[in-house]
């Protein structure tokens, strides 16, 4: 295929487009972090139970990238966004008639899953329109989900004192359908067929140079994911707690969780532009590399200059790991296949995300502190390094810039 499909003008300007799109529909992920206080408030919740809402959204979000990713490979980009976009419309409408703690719930279900839309989705779309600078596009797709946790609170925070939490989600409704619909109808155009077949013979030659089948390698980097995120759920599901713990309070913790979100974007920026000369493989193992250091240099931290520093450097370190997942599913799988095997993989990181945020919190109170709790990510981490150092022995894939796809 000719560099005047890929890498092309329409193919920045379908990034940009999908990046706005990431942008809104990822919102469902985050607007329930915004109004927990006030259900809880409004319920008279424990904690424990004003957090199930936000536990149901992210296993929502976690199927949802597998099952819409498969939708996408099935009936294209703009019809899956459509209907994704009207579930969480709907998600959000039912959402302000919920009069106890689990409807809510429940409700959040489908608000995440239909949130999902807005990143291994997109990130499996965008990547068959570039080659040369693949690892860039899906680095800012990626991004997409980070810009939506910046600006999205901020922006519903003072709308939330004045009108209540039903009048964010019913905005956010409307907001929803009038964005992602329109923009959606900018992405009906389809990949050429000659661009499909091209890709498809490139990543099964890579596939068969690592003796895997793209099901083995699915459920390995599957492992892999949940590894890598049970250690990167640590620091940033529990670093408010652990602020409060030294005697910090919230305040700092939240600074330092969002200095660790905006060093995420950049790190998957940075990522992206490594990735289009290494790979996904090469870049993968180097993050992963540097998340296990800042975990262990978390040990020591206990100043809080320390700690602004470490939450810094461990932003900096994991921002572009997941993102290398869907480099290494395209660079490996069959793309014809790509939305559901992005989908899988992504799923299995968020995955490992929930289950590492419990699995530190249970650790926590069996042993009165979190040293152990960060000792955990560090083996979890070691495993994902492991499993990117035996697919880089088994097979040497050349760059992607060699064929189109």
């Amino acid at each position: 295929m000719s560099d005047s499909v890929t890498d092309s003008t329409y193919s920045w300007v379908r990034l940009l487009l999908t990046l706005a799109i990431a942008m809104i529909a990822n919102v469902g992920m985050w607007a329930i972090i915004v109004i927990m206080p006030a259900v809880e408030a409004e319920f008279a919740a424990g904690r424990a139970e004003a957090s199930m809402p936000y536990t149901l959204t992210m296993i929502g979000f976690a199927v949802g990238n597998f099952a819409i990713g498969k939708a996408v490979d099935r009936f294209g980009v703009t019809a899956s966004l459509v209907a994704a976009a009207i579930g969480i419309a709907a998600g959000f409408g039912l959402a302000t008639l919920s009069q106890s703690i689990m409807m809510l719930s429940l409700v959040q279900l489908l608000v995440g899953f239909a949130s999902a839309v807005g990143f291994g989705p997109l990130i499996a779309d965008i990547s068959h329109w570039f080659v040369r600078r693949r690892g860039i596009a899906v680095a800012l797709v990626a991004s997409g989900n980070y810009l939506s946790g910046a600006i999205w609170p901020m922006v519903l925070a003072g709308m939330l004192e004045e009108t209540g939490w039903r009048s964010v989600y019913l905005f956010m409704a409307v907001v929803t359908l009038a964005g992602v619909i329109p923009l959606s109808m900018a992405l009906r155009r389809r990949l050429p067929q000659e661009a499909q077949v091209a890709a498809q013979a490139k990543s099964l030659q890579n596939s068969s140079s690592a003796g895997l089948s793209p099901r083995a390698l699915q459920y390995l980097l599957g492992l892999a994911g949940i590894g890598c995120c049970v250690a990167m759920s640590m620091p940033q599901v529990h670093i408010v707690s652990y602020c409060v713990d030294l005697g910090y309070g919230p305040a700092v913790g939240a600074e330092m969780l969002a200095l660790m979100l905006l060093g995420g974007v950049g790190s998957r920026i940075v990522s992206g532009l490594i990735a289009d000369r290494l790979g996904g493989v090469k870049t993968l193992l180097i993050g992963s590399a540097l998340q296990c250091l800042a975990l262990f240099l978390y040990l020591p931290s206990g100043g809080l200059v320390s700690l602004y520093l470490v939450s810094l450097i461990f932003g900096l370190s994991q921002g572009g790991i997941v993102p290398s997942y869907a480099l290494i599913v395209r660079e490996y799988m069959p793309a014809r296949e790509a939305g559901a095997r992005v989908g899988f993989v992504m799923m299995a990181t968020i995955l490992g995300m929930a289950l590492g945020g419990w699995m530190s919190g249970w650790i926590y109170d069996v042993s009165g502190s979190y040293r152990l709790a960060f000792i955990n990510g560090i083996l979890w981490n070691g495993l994902n390094i492991v499993i990117m150092l035996w697919l880089l022995s088994r097979s040497r894939p050349r760059r992607p810039t060699a064929v189109p796809a």
